[in-house]
C-alpha cells in the first residue's frame, strides 16, 4: 500500500487535506506521480512544477511544499505540502 498525505496551508493553517492511496503495482516515481495527479484533481489546481530545490527536499525527506514558485498560474494560498505517510 502506498499512501501520500497532501496539505493546502495559508497562513500557518491547514486549509485542506487529503490522504489518496495507490495499491497498483508500480514504481515508485509513478505512484508518486499519479498521486500528485489525483492531489491536483480533487483540490482544482494546476500540476506543480518540480525544480531542482523540490527534488532534492522530497528525496531527503519524502516530503516537500510547493509554493507559488512551483506553479504558473497564482495560487491563493501559501503552500501545498505533499508527504509519503506509507509504502510497500
Amino acid at each position: 500500500m502506498f499512501r501520500m498525505w497532501a496539505k493546502i496551508f495559508k497562513s500557518n493553517r491547514m486549509l485542506k487535506d487529503t490522504v489518496i492511496c495507490n495499491d497498483k503495482q508500480d514504481t515508485r516515481t509513478h505512484k508518486i506521480f499519479d498521486a500528485l495527479d489525483q492531489i491536483c484533481y480533487e483540490f482544482d489546481l494546476e500540476k506543480p512544477i518540480w525544480l531542482d530545490s523540490t527534488i532534492a527536499e522530497f528525496k531527503r525527506h519524502d516530503k516537500v511544499r510547493f509554493t507559488q514558485d512551483n506553479f504558473i498560474e497564482t495560487i491563493d494560498f501559501d503552500y501545498l505540502e505533499i508527504h509519503v505517510i506509507e509504502e510497500d
